[in-house]
């Protein structure tokens, strides 16, 4: 008997492959955005942005709403969420200042959806989380402080 998880994994995969071979989707298109290597080791704010190739400073916008704990009792385990009621957003990001890696998470959206996530991120020490929205060809954000207990990023 199969389990309900390997049923999903084997229908999902199963349907994948069926749309590439009857020509409903190309390969590259069944793969995620390409991976920009230099903007996930990026160390600071404003180096994250220049590897993300992010023109002119964000400004901050009271559209976004970011939700996290105040105290996150394990670093570990963050959850985050990122919304928008801005207009044509493209792309939403969670920076996290004083990690290792600045850049947490970022998300491609399509046209017309919900401009909304959530994910659960690794903080090493208390930080303040930043939510940055794409919309149009202007870049907002804003920010909000996490204060850690216990370090998720090797503390």
């Amino acid at each position: 008997m199969q389990s309900r998880r390997q049923f999903l994994k084997t229908t999902s995969w199963t349907a994948l492959g069926l749309a590439v071979a009857a020509g409903w989707l190309r390969p590259s298109e069944a793969l995620a955005e390409d991976w920009n290597q230099a903007a996930f080791e990026a160390k600071s704010v404003p180096d994250v942005l220049k590897a993300l190739g992010l023109a002119g400073p964000p400004k901050q916008s009271d559209a976004i709403t970011l939700t996290a704990p105040d105290i996150a009792e394990n670093g570990a385990v963050v959850p985050i969420s990122v919304a928008s009621t801005l207009s044509d957003v493209k792309r939403i990001a969670i920076l996290i200042e004083k990690n290792p890696s600045t850049l947490a998470a970022q998300f491609t959206l399509l046209p017309g959806a919900d401009p909304a996530i959530t994910t659960r991120v690794k903080v090493g020490q208390s930080t303040d989380v930043y939510g940055l929205v794409l919309a149009g060809d202007q870049l907002y954000f804003t920010k909000k402080e996490v204060k850690v207990t216990l370090g998720g990023c090797g503390g």
